[in-house]
């Protein structure tokens, strides 16, 4: 069957290497087949049976075991320990397991409702002020155990900077005040702007909700205590911390603190050629220079290209700008075609 599949896949006008991997095997594989009369399976299996092969008596007391009404609510996990702790061994966590999954009993095995693992929802970006994304981090104070808190809210597109001020306290009326301020200062309209951030008291605070909502702000959360679903403001606070001027001994007051981030804004902005979008600065993507730049570069390496030719085996570095930013992605190597594709049908 699957060399009458492969040959018609063939006949169609598809390359025996992309047919074969389409069902897992190797082009060179159903070569082979077809010189050993049509690639039937000569294999005797195993000639013994394994040793330690579980009898049909310890596999059903393992099911009976495990569905009896003291352990029907636990897992393996629990069921074997119980078991020894009453001076019994049936076998072990792993051939639970298997015996059980063979006879479809792995469901979730108590009455509550089994955990549901959700995927925050997906937002594109496709220029300035659409998506924007901001945490709070903690700076180091003289007084051990106290600290100021940075609010910064970084738009995930351009990755500028959009706001930055340290408060003394975590607060959701002090996001709510930097939110609002920073919509102002910058002229957007909030309506459909998408706000993200982590589930901490200041961003999901009663207050700050209400902001949003009175403003037309969609807002976004991480899933708890996952990192990763807000990799724009962490990676950006690790940026801060990490650069050779940052302070190896505490601020010693909220105004020394504010100047040196302010100051820290400033060469995130206007100097620092950021890696995810084609080494360009911040400000340069966000006020729309980065296409002139970018052409720039192409037309350098061209030209070198054209005099030294033997020196590029391949295409030049690719200076195309990045169009489009996902925040979350559903699906990984999203291209941008598909995604105007998806957002046309």
């Amino acid at each position: 069957m699957i060399m009458s599949l492969i040959d018609n896949a063939v006949e169609s006008g598809a390359r025996l290497k992309t047919a074969a991997t389409m069902i897992g095997l190797s082009a060179r594989t159903i070569i082979r087949w077809r010189h050993q009369d049509g690639g039937q399976d000569q294999r005797n299996g195993p000639v013994s049976v394994p040793a330690n092969k579980l009898s049909a008596k310890e596999r059903k007391q393992i099911l009976d075991v495990s569905n009896n009404e003291q352990f029907r609510d636990l897992s393996p996990k629990q069921i074997v320990p119980h078991l020894a702790d009453q001076g019994v061994y049936l076998a072990s966590e792993s051939s639970f397991y298997r015996v059980l999954k063979e006879h479809k009993m792995l469901a979730h095995r108590q009455a509550s409702k089994p955990a549901v693992k959700r995927q925050p929802k997906e937002h594109v970006a496709t220029g300035p002020c659409q998506v924007w994304s901001w945490d709070i981090t903690y700076l180091k104070t003289p007084v051990r155990g106290l600290f100021f808190y940075l609010y910064m809210i970084v738009d995930v597109w351009s990755r500028k900077i959009i706001a930055a001020q340290i408060f003394a306290e975590e607060s959701m009326d002090y996001s709510s005040i930097l939110f609002a301020k920073a919509c102002l200062i910058h002229g957007v309209k909030p309506e459909g702007l998408v706000l993200h951030s982590d589930n901490g008291g200041p961003m999901k605070g009663a207050t700050m909700l209400a902001t949003l909502h009175k403003l037309g702000v969609i807002p976004s959360f991480s899933r708890p205590s996952v990192s990763n679903d807000n990799p724009f403001s962490e990676s950006l606070f690790r940026t801060m911390k990490y650069r050779p001027e940052y302070p190896s001994q505490s601020f010693e007051s909220i105004d020394l603190a504010q100047t040196w981030v302010d100051e820290f804004v400033f060469w995130y902005n206007t100097q620092h050629l950021h890696s995810a979008i084609r080494f360009v600065t911040p400000d340069d993507r966000h006020f729309g220079r980065e296409e002139h730049i970018l052409a720039n570069r192409r037309k350098v390496y061209e030209k070198a290209r054209h005099r030294n030719p033997d020196r590029w085996s391949k295409n030049t570095r690719n200076w195309n700008p990045v169009r489009l930013v996902w925040l979350n992605p559903e699906k990984k190597n999203v291209t941008a075609q598909t995604y105007h594709l998806k957002k046309a049908a």
